[in-house]
């Protein structure tokens, strides 16, 4: 578990003087929440970040199983090549020096096995539209012209910032006319306009599982952006997740930040003319604490909804918040196994789990509520953080991690059963875990003989745990009615509350940490480009999760030793 802050008094010791304030308390320690902790933290503000849970981190946070890590919420992160995105953005946060990371298997980051159907997608643009090409001859032209229209869109999508003045912003139309001329459609509106072959369509829709939207409901540019996010392959952090967050509050702590856990919040407080002002938040346990700025990195269903209030809203944002829908949500199984992965023919790259039939279809039967039919989950990620992050193996036991989409709706009658009430939870807990058991063990043959330990989070955790809506997983449902200009504002209508995270600019790790930074500019005046500059001083380290020879004798020396004390508690508990 990451070690959490020590706690700062918030009160003076002269009740006259009053309590302490901040210039900015956020809510919720995600990774949106830090970044933007980080931001204010470094240019002077005194900030407080206030975490539910009793450790930070929100979906990033990693957690232990009879001492092996979990992660629920980082699976892999793109764009980490010098000069790129992720890497820029990580350095410019000052936190690149403490990140290690490791690249997936550059010729096959992600197995895809769709039926009897089994594709790789290469870290390589080019080499992806020549092996798609191969596999599927008679669309070659169309492969390539859709790929590169994903491309372009994107590159178009991430230019618009650039454009600044009465001259550029003249000629931005044309500059972006593909990103105009493709935004309002859906992914499978698109690519039916470029592909034809129904299988090849599934494979290039396979990351829709990355934000949980049908491809008949995303939007192509959402889609096209994630795709682009990884065309270089994916990256898995050295610790986790965990490693990530430790980062970030360090950085904030070095800036005179703090951290608080177990400290969750209750309710905005909010002064002024109709009580249009946010001054301070009241604590779970009832203490009250003031700031200049509130940020909530909580998503948009708990901040509006519980620790504002519906009745101090505006009619037009309680109407938005009533059509809100919610990404879905998941079950997620944490499985400990004594196999020999890598001879089982596993690696480092993900493996998709998808049935052969119409990806709409499968998206439909997710949320028609049938979770407990069914001998197995057909439908599934599987990712094996062992073979990611090789500082982590013992020599002996891999983990596991396995998620399937649900639909919430199976979990509400037990959203208020306590621990002795819930045979029937419990039960139906049992059930799914074996189903998804079943679902990894046709993906990985033979491997329910091997687990050591199991462990199931259902929606229900990811509410206790995360403090989502319904348990959800990417925030708002990533469709075209809450992105880009229909998406929650970081600015809020209640001044000086601000939010932050998946429901604001966009989703997963690196999107949620550009949007804590998009509303630390907004809070200091500045621009996001300001605050992400990259430090001269910052290197991001990277080796190759698949190749132990290019690793730096320390990095050769942790493994060494983590596998040599793993050895000796067997040895310990044998005798």
């Amino acid at each position: 578990m990451q070690e959490s802050v020590p706690h700062r008094s918030t009160e003076t010791s002269n009740d006259t003087i009053g309590p302490e304030k901040y210039d900015t308390i956020i809510i919720g320690s995600g990774a949106g929440g830090l970044a933007c902790a980080i931001c204010l933290a470094e240019r002077g503000q005194k900030v407080l970040v206030l975490e539910q849970h009793d450790v930070p981190g929100g979906w990033c946070h990693s957690f232990y199983l009879n001492g092996h890590r979990f992660t629920p919420g980082v699976h892999y992160v793109g764009l980490l090549g010098e000069g790129e995105t992720t890497s820029d953005l990580y350095k410019g946060l000052g936190i690149a020096n403490e990140l290690v990371f490791f690249r997936m298997n550059p010729d096959a980051y992600e197995h895809v096995r769709i039926g009897d159907t089994k594709f790789d997608f290469p870290a390589n643009f080019d080499q992806l539209v020549a092996r798609l090409s191969e596999r599927f001859p008679k669309e070659k032209k169309n492969i390539s012209a859709y790929l590169n229209m994903t491309q372009r869109v994107s590159r178009e999508l991430y230019s618009i910032p650039n454009f600044k003045g009465f001259w550029q912003k003249l000629i931005m139309p044309y500059k972006t006319r593909y990103f105009g001329k493709y935004s309002l459609f859906t992914l499978s509106r698109v690519i039916g306009w470029f592909i034809k072959d129904p299988l090849l369509k599934k494979i290039l829709n396979i990351q829709c599982g990355d934000h949980g939207v049908a491809p008949n409901k995303v939007p192509f540019l959402l889609h096209s952006a994630l795709m682009y996010h990884y065309y270089k392959g994916g990256y898995y952090p050295m610790g986790g997740g965990g490693a990530l967050i430790k980062s970030m509050t360090n950085v904030i702590k070095k800036h005179n930040g703090e951290v608080r856990t177990s400290a969750g919040v209750a309710k905005i407080i909010l002064e002024g003319d109709r009580k249009k002002k946010a001054v301070g938040v009241v604590l779970e346990d009832g203490q009250k604490l003031y700031a200049s700025q509130i940020v909530s990195n909580a998503d948009v269903g708990i901040t509006y909804n519980q620790l504002v209030g519906l009745e101090n809203l505006s009619k037009r944002l309680q109407r938005k918040l009533a059509k809100t829908k919610y990404s879905c949500t998941s079950l997620m199984l944490f499985l400990t196994v004594d196999m020999d992965l890598k001879k089982a023919g596993v690696d480092s790259g993900n493996i998709w789990l998808m049935p052969d039939r119409g990806a709409n279809d499968f998206y439909e039967e997710i949320f028609a509520g049938n979770i407990d039919e069914g001998h197995a989950f057909e439908g599934m990620f599987i990712s094996c953080t062992t073979l990611k992050d090789p500082s982590s193996f013992d020599g002996k036991h891999h983990s596991i991690e396995a998620i399937t989409f649900v639909d919430y709706k199976t979990f509400e009658e037990f959203e208020n059963t306590d621990r002795e009430r819930s045979q029937k939870y419990l039960k139906l807990k049992e059930r799914l875990t074996k189903k998804m058991i079943n679902g990894v063990d046709r993906a990985i043959p033979g491997i329910r003989k091997h687990i050591v330990h199991r462990e199931l989070g259902t929606p229900l955790t990811n509410k206790y745990y995360i403090n989502t809506t319904k348990g959800n997983v990417y925030g708002t449902e990533k469709s075209l009615f809450h992105i880009g200009p229909f998406a929650f504002r970081a600015k809020s209508e209640i001044k000086n509350l601000f939010l932050c995270g998946s429901s604001i600019l966009s989703h997963g790790v690196a999107g949620a940490s550009h949007s804590g930074v998009d509303t630390a500019a907004r809070i200091l005046g500045c621009t996001p480009d300001e605050l992400k500059e990259p430090k001269e001083d910052q290197e991001l380290r990277i080796y190759e999760a698949e190749d132990p020879s290019t690793y730096p004798d320390w990095l050769k020396r942790k493994i060494k030793l983590r596998k040599a004390r793993a050895h000796a508690k067997s040895e310990k508990t044998s005798a």
